[in-house]
Formats: C-alpha cells, structure tokens, sequence
C-alpha cells in the first residue's frame, strides 16, 4: 500500500536530498562503515549491491514442463489422430470388442465398440471410422456366438470356442493397427451398421 505524498519539511524528508548531520537520533541511520551516504548515491538499486532486475520482473525460463503441442504431451499428435483422445477411444474401440468377447464367450463383444461410437463416434471421424468397423465385426460374432452358446452348448462346444478365439484374436490384432493409426479392416465381417 501506497502513502500519499506529504507536503515538504512534514515527515520523512526527501530520498534525493542529502541527509542532514545526525547525532544518532534523526531520520536517516548514521553513514555506514564503507563510506558511503545513506541512501546511497544514485539512488535504488546501489550499484554492486543488488542482483539485476530480470526482465518483465519474472525468474529466469527453462524450469517446469515444456509447452503441450497438438494436443499430445512432448511432441506431436499420435500418427492417423488429431490428437491422443482420438488414439485412445480407437483402441477402446478395438480392445474393449476382445475384451467382451473373452469375458463374455463372445457373446457380448460389441460393448466396447458401442461405447466408443456412442462416446466419440459423432465428435471425430476417425473414433467413428474405428468404432464402426469393430462394432460390425463384434456385432457379428456376437450372433454367431449367441447362438452357439445358448441354443446348443452341448452339442457345439468346440466352435463355440472357435468363435470366441476368433473374436479375441482379430480384436487384439485391430488393436495393434489402430495404435499404429490404421483402420483395420476386419475378415469375416459384414456391414450391418453404416
């Protein structure tokens, strides 16, 4: 907080005028032991005495983190993206469809794909682009596995694995493409949902 200017010969006396001969009781401490007046000639900073002001009044740079470009932490976006949002809901699109596949005998596959497409899927072309094809793959077998495992699980008990080993393996294979930014395009699928 800021004083108001007082009128002269009221208060402190002015910072620029020498200092009046003091018998320790004045305004201004006794000169120091340098040799020098108080304040010191030249005003504030003293030379010598204080470090140099850095410019714009700021610690020097190079600390901290470095500046985020293209929306991907040290460097640019990940390769097919427009940014890592777009790489990871592609890969939950791709690995979320194995992953339902093996929890579920393959019968409920297509949740990851669903929930990226209804997620991202209208946002970004690629996510949809991603989303759709292992949404159509997954969807398919899921059918497939839907009624292999519950309408005949005695009798067909080897395809019903074939099915969810089909599933897994094609899902983890999407999975690899789409991180190295491709569209997979999956075998043995049809295209149910446009």
């Amino acid at each position: 907080m800021t004083e108001p200017p007082r009128p002269p010969g009221e208060g402190y006396p002015d910072p620029n005028a020498a200092p009046p001969p003091t018998s320790g009781g004045g305004a201004y401490p006794p000169p120091t032991s340098g040799g020098g007046a108080y304040p010191p000639a030249g005003g504030y900073p003293p030379p010598g005495g204080y470090p140099p002001p850095q410019q714009g009044g700021y610690p020097p740079q190079g600390g901290g983190y470095p500046p985020q470009q293209g929306g991907y932490y040290g460097g640019a976006a990940p390769s097919g993206y427009a940014n890592s949002d777009e790489k990871t809901w592609a890969l939950i699109a791709h690995f979320g469809g194995a992953l339902g596949a093996f929890v579920s005998l393959g019968v409920l596959g297509f949740v990851g794909p669903l929930i990226a497409y209804l997620a991202k899927g209208q946002q970004s072309p690629t996510v949809r682009a991603h989303a759709l094809t292992a949404l159509n793959f997954q969807l398919l077998w899921s059918i497939i596995a839907f009624v292999l495992v519950f309408v005949s699980w005695c009798l067909l008990f080897i395809p019903s694995v074939i099915v969810l080993v089909i599933q897994v393996i094609f899902g983890i294979i999407a999975g690899v493409k789409a991180n190295e930014g491709q569209v997979y395009r999956y075998p043995m699928s049809v295209n149910m949902i446009k």
